[in-house]
């Protein structure tokens, strides 16, 4: 969640519980913001003052040294002007001994620091050899030339040289001199004197004030460096400490967060209340500034809930230091969450205060659960006094858990004494004791600590008594009541008794059935043998009644020729009209018998499947058209109407031949059966992927029980004592067969007195797959 601001985050990683006091003034914030550039400035800061330093240093190193050659130049010139001077005062000399003696009084006029730290006065004549020298040397060159080294101005110039450094004849560096000593009238006498000093001499006293300076700047470089690493370290581990402790925070505040709770800091003096980022995300708020007031905390808790000002009252008169409450409190979604606050009263030394310091845990999961715990408690007692059996739990000290009414009943013992805690002597003691006629075990091998038996009290009941250890050693037992059951094993074992006298009866029949079975296999076997026999009769019969036909018809056709010419007076008068009558009645008989003998002779065809069917595309009105004007005739003399009610010009692929008897056939009979003054329709209906072809007729009807029998071969509805028209009763069975040998099939509806519907079914394109599959 978004908390405060930096300098609210770094007075919180300070004090854990968000005491935030030294720690939160402004100018420490700008301390820290200005950290990283002090961190950059110091060393740079640092290394200019150290640089700044040594080159002052080496500079007045410099200086020293050039101000002690300077100033022993002065010196020399000064001291050796006035030996010359003296020296000139004691007159002149002639031998050695004399200028000695004279040098010896110049020396003693001289200050006594005037010849010291290695400086030589030294006396010679016009020729340049040395007289006397002061101190005496013991290796001191013969000659000023020597002594000083060729080529060098003092050895030419004298007195306009001035003071110069040189190196000497012997390579040593000095500072030297040469002054002319003056005779009378201020002529150059015939003496001259040189005063050296080694610049090693002169540069004595700066060395050993340098070295001081040095040692002293050394001392300096090496404070500062451990001021500057003792300022780095000390930045370091209170970056690391800072680092720690902002990780402890962040721990600390993820653990809170992981574990539903947040911490509390109550300042109860000041009113003001803080809470850790844990306890805002929890409540899912979002942080406005680092304490929050009491009273906008008190306005969250639910009114319903203690009240923070009590608590606030009974914390002040210090009756109370710890405090363990649970309350409700408003989330950011206006929901109410359980809180559990355990805090500590705790004296602060900084601002000599009282505060409640303490962690606030998330338990509305544990309240719920609670509740949830107390509502199956609540539902397992009621389930368990709503049980038919005798319940009853006992813990591991004997002790009564949990009864149920039934238990109560059946012990006479009052709710007060049935009551949870109580012994179980003292609850049996109380109560009466069921009497037991006797008991049977009803387990062989009974578990460890568990018993099941059966009881019969003395008023005829039955009781199943179950007792089983718990777990923590207490045990439950269960009593249920199994009367019913008892009388009911009873009413079994008398059936057990009758069932097996049944068993054995039946082992009887069972002994008569297999015979029986054995008798039926033989007769089944003879009744195979006759069907096959009655098959070869009736594939007999077919070729015979096709052959019969085939045979009859020659004869036939001639007597229709010949009676139709005897009828029509070919050749001549017959003489009385009588013969006309009778010829007129055998060519009518020849053509009946002539259809017969053709339906018999289809018939044959089809049972025996010699037929073939020649399917082709066909237009099915063309062929109800053909049908119905090859039985017009016959309508119109008996009267009838014939009315065709085609649908959509419907094509299908089939016999059309076959097709046409069938519409011929249904139509003779349609008009055979239906008196005069009646009506025939033939309607064609398209039905998906089939026609539906109806024949109707108001006729005589057939009777429901000849419905069965229609379209077989040879049935008719009359009888042969009873017969009024003429037929062979084969045009049904005939058109039923040649329906199903395009896939269809034939159905007929009819009522008595009312009239009859065929329908036949034909596929549009059924034919093409049975022409496939053939």
């Amino acid at each position: 969640m978004t908390g405060a601001d930096t300098t609210c985050a770094s007075a919180r990683a300070g004090t854990i519980l968000g005491v935030a006091r030294s720690l939160g003034h402004p100018a420490l914030g700008r301390l820290d913001r200005a950290d990283p550039w002090l961190r950059l400035a110091v060393p740079i800061l640092l290394t200019l003052f150290l640089a700044a330093l040594v080159t002052s240093a080496w500079l007045q190193s410099r200086d020293g040294r050039a101000e002690a050659l300077a100033k022993a130049a002065i010196e020399i010139d000064v001291i050796a002007s006035f030996a010359a001077i003296d020296l000139a005062r004691h007159g002149a000399a002639t031998g050695d001994a004399q200028i000695a003696a004279h040098l010896a009084t110049v020396v003693h006029d001289l200050p006594e620091a005037a010849l010291i730290r290695g400086r030589v006065l030294v006396v010679a004549d016009a020729a340049g050899i040395i007289k006397a020298a002061h101190p005496p040397q013991a290796t001191l060159p013969g000659t000023l030339i020597g002594l000083l080294g060729e080529g060098q101005p003092l050895s030419a110039f004298g007195d306009r040289a001035g003071v110069m450094t040189i190196v000497a004849a012997d390579g040593t560096e000095v500072v030297a001199t040469v002054r002319s000593v003056t005779g009378p009238a201020g002529t150059a006498g015939p003496l001259r004197i040189a005063l050296l000093q080694p610049v090693e001499s002169v540069l004595a006293p700066w060395r050993a004030r340098t070295s001081g300076q040095m040692t002293l700047l050394a001392a300096t470089i090496v404070v500062l460096v451990g001021l500057g690493a003792a300022y780095f370290l000390q930045a370091n581990r209170a970056r690391a400490a800072d680092h720690v402790c902002e990780k402890v925070s962040r721990r600390i505040d993820s653990a809170l967060s992981r574990g539903r709770c947040g911490l509390w800091d109550w300042d109860i003096a000041r009113g003001r209340i803080y809470w850790s980022d844990s306890m805002y995300e929890l409540l899912g708020y979002k942080r406005a500034d680092e304490f929050m007031s009491f009273g906008d905390v008190n306005a969250m808790i639910h009114p319903e809930d203690s009240d923070f000002y009590a608590l606030a009252d009974e914390l002040a008169a210090s009756r109370a230091s710890i405090v363990d409450h649970e309350f409700r409190i408003r989330d950011a979604q206006h929901n109410w969450v359980w809180l559990r606050a355990r805090a500590e009263l705790v004296q602060d030394k900084d601002d000599d205060g009282c505060h409640l310091v303490g962690i606030a845990v998330d338990i509305t999961e544990q309240r719920r659960l609670a509740e949830a715990s107390a509502a199956a408690d609540i539902r397992l007692r009621d389930a368990v006094d709503a049980i038919s059996e005798a319940f009853v739990l006992w813990d591991a000290e004997n002790r009564l858990v949990l009864c149920n009414s039934k238990f109560r009943r059946l012990h006479d013992l009052t709710p007060e004494i049935a009551a949870p805690g109580r012994a179980y002597a003292e609850v049996m003691r109380s109560g009466r004791q069921p009497i037991v006629a006797h008991e049977i075990l009803r387990e062989e091998r009974p578990e460890r600590g568990a018993r099941t038996f059966e009881a019969e009290l003395a008023d005829g009941r039955w009781l199943q008594i179950s007792e089983r250890r718990t777990n923590d050693g207490g045990y439950v037992s269960v009593g249920t009541d199994i009367t019913t059951l008892k009388r009911h094993e009873e009413r079994l074992l008398d059936g057990e008794k009758r069932l097996k006298q049944t068993i054995a009866d039946l082992r009887v029949s069972r002994q008569t059935l297999e015979a029986q079975a054995q008798q039926l296999a033989d007769l089944a076997e003879r009744y195979l043998e006759q069907k096959a026999e009655a098959e070869g009769a009736s594939r007999a019969k077919s070729e015979f009644l096709a052959n019969m036909s085939h045979e009859l018809r020659t004869p036939l056709n001639a007597i229709i020729g010949f009676a139709e010419v005897m009828e029509q007076g070919v050749f001549g008068s017959l003489g009385s009209p009588r013969y006309a009558d009778y010829c007129k009645d055998i060519r009518s008989s020849g053509e009946y018998l002539l259809s017969v003998i053709n339906d018999i002779l289809d018939m044959s065809r089809i049972e025996a499947g010699r037929i073939k069917l020649e399917k082709r595309d066909i237009l099915l009105p063309e062929v109800v058209d053909r049908a119905t004007r090859m039985v017009a005739e016959l309508a119109r003399s008996k009267s009838l109407a014939l009315v065709v009610d085609a649908d959509a010009p419907a094509q299908l692929f089939a016999d059309e031949r076959a097709i046409q008897q069938i519409l011929v056939n249904l139509l003779q009979n349609a008009v055979k059966f239906t008196p005069e003054q009646g009506r025939i329709v033939v309607r064609t209906r398209v039905v998906g992927e089939a026609v539906n072809i109806y024949v109707e007729d108001t006729g005589i009807g057939i009777p429901n029980d000849a419905m069965k029998r229609i379209g077989r071969p040879f049935e008719q509805v009359e009888t042969e004592y009873s017969k009024t028209y003429q037929g062979s009763g084969l045009g049904l069975a005939i058109a039923k067969s040649l329906a199903e040998l395009h896939g269809g099939s034939l159905r007929i509806r009819s009522q008595v007195s009312v009239g009859t519907v065929v329908m036949v079914h034909v596929p549009l394109n059924g034919g093409h797959v049975l022409s496939r599959a053939a």
